[in-house]
């Protein structure tokens, strides 16, 4: 595991990354964090229990810090300029590193931002939401996120942030494959539920790489 920046125009964005042996045609998942004028960061539970898991499994992973959190320079923007760090990320990965599958993983508001990349490039395989946050983000993130390739959904059924209540609704607007995890108990911050979020998110990559 290295620590490294990556260039988004005048921006540096702190990052790290795991690279497998397995090689470069094999899945690499691309975590996304919560929002940051919340608290959230690269070093949430969450994505800290999916990137330590990922690692474990020797599956190559990068997770990196939005404009202006953490070492990351730059400023809080609309969402525009978070969904434009992960372009350049994924512009990273693929012309770089070289990576071929890439998956993107995101949780609450790095769920909104990171899954509307799924389109960006034929590199991308699919995503992991965790928690999209569909009632706090609004429609614009759910239009981009729709996407004909492999989707997993991931919902508390305590989560008051982003509403189970309205997760059906949502889940059923996207176009297949599609899966969902409903986690009993879990409510938006997945305290003790960590290691159930990274088992689900390793189930579901099972298919796509090789060991």
């Amino acid at each position: 595991m290295v620590e490294i920046f990556i260039t988004n125009n005048d921006i540096k964005l702190e990052a790290e990354l795991f690279q497998s042996k397995l090689g470069t045609e094999n899945v690499f998942v691309l975590i996304c964090h919560p929002h940051p004028q919340y608290g959230g960061n690269m070093f949430n539970n969450v994505v800290s229990g999916v990137f330590n898991k990922l690692v474990r499994n020797n599956i190559s992973c990068l997770r990196f810090n939005f404009r202006g959190v953490g070492r990351s320079t730059g400023s809080h923007s609309d969402g525009t300029g978070e969904l434009g760090d992960v372009h350049a990320c994924i512009d990273f990965l693929i012309n770089e590193k070289k990576y071929e599958k890439i998956f993107l993983c995101g949780y609450s508001y790095g769920a909104a931002i990171g899954c509307s990349a799924v389109e960006y490039s034929d590199k991308i395989a699919g995503y992991i939401s965790v928690s999209f946050p569909w009632d706090f983000m609004g429609s614009k993130f759910k239009e981009l996120s729709q996407s004909s390739k492999p989707k997993l959904f991931i919902q508390g059924d305590r989560d008051t942030v982003a509403h189970y209540g309205t997760f059906q609704e949502n889940f059923d607007f996207y176009l297949e494959p599609k899966q969902k995890k409903i986690i009993e108990g879990a409510d938006h911050f997945y305290g003790n539920y960590e290691e159930q979020v990274a088992n689900a998110v390793l189930e579901f990559l099972k298919p796509y790489y090789e060991k």
